[in-house]
């Protein structure tokens, strides 16, 4: 009988990350799941922090891949779950329940999200998945993978990643499942992981990139939603530059005065969050 989820890590050259994601898998109160381990032949240790836990990974390999996607699309291969949840190397299970906390949930849906407990630089909070997801919202937003079991047969109906793209496929594939095929959705309320905002996808070097490759997929795929991903474009780009304006506003010696006198009330009504 084929296990009900597989976890699959990618690696690569991240021998500290590896590590920390794999002990917050092994260390799961319930333990009736599979787990995959796929690095790309990384020379930092890496290989021997996998022999360090081979036996409680069910199948690994180290060897040179193609990219994250290639990587990602030879966890799917290697795969048997029912349910296939990516939890890239750095990133870990929120606590030891979260699998059990899963198992416990009654769903047969394509897609079934948790919330992500988000980490940077400068802060940490819990983002919270939304409660239907449609092609409005991924056409500028996205699902988050490491809080996000997707069924695995669907990705013999929609196909692999794409892995001609560097950072956007997740985003793609979300996007066909919902808007193209029709897949089904499910929110649960369990914070599934702790995302570390230090990838690729989190790098502002790469917004531009990540633009740039949402729009050749629209134009591959949904060339009618373009205009509409345009708008939302120039949309958000006005929302942050007046939200920077006004909040720079609020530290001036004027209002800074005003709310001494007793108009504090007023701007934090008008507040701009």
């Amino acid at each position: 009988m084929n296990p009900k989820i597989s976890i699959i890590t990618i690696s690569y050259n991240n021998c500290d990350g590896l590590e920390k994601t794999i002990k917050s898998v092994t260390s799961q109160s319930l333990n009736d799941f599979e787990y995959i381990v796929i690095d790309g032949g990384s020379n930092d240790g890496s290989k021997e922090i996998i022999e360090k836990y081979a036996d409680k990974i069910s199948y690994w390999v180290s060897e040179p891949d193609k990219g994250i996607y290639n990587a990602m699309n030879k966890g799917i291969k290697a795969a048997n779950g029912e349910y296939l949840l990516f939890l890239n190397s750095g990133d870990e299970l929120y606590n030891q329940h979260v699998i059990s906390d899963v198992f416990n949930e009654i769903f047969d849906q394509d897609i079934i999200s948790g919330n992500l407990f988000h980490i940077d630089e400068t802060k940490s909070d819990i983002l919270i998945s939304p409660e239907n997801v449609d092609y409005k919202h991924l056409i500028y937003n996205t699902i988050w993978h490491p809080c996000s079991f997707i069924r695995r047969d669907k990705f013999e109906l929609i196909g692999l990643y794409d892995e001609n793209l560097k950072i956007v496929s997740d985003w793609k594939w979300f996007l066909l499942a919902i808007a193209k095929y029709n897949c089904s959705y499910k929110k649960i309320n369990h914070v599934i992981a702790k995302f570390y905002a230090d990838g690729i996808s989190s790098n502002e070097e790469n917004k531009e990139l990540i633009k740039f490759e949402r729009e050749k997929s629209l134009n591959e795929e949904f060339p009618l939603l373009l205009d509409l991903y345009d708008e939302y474009e120039v949309y958000f780009f006005n929302y942050h530059l007046v939200k920077k304006k006004y909040n720079l506003l609020l530290q001036s010696r004027i209002i800074i005065f005003l709310k001494k006198l007793g108009f504090y009330k007023y701007f934090e009504k008008h507040k701009i969050d």
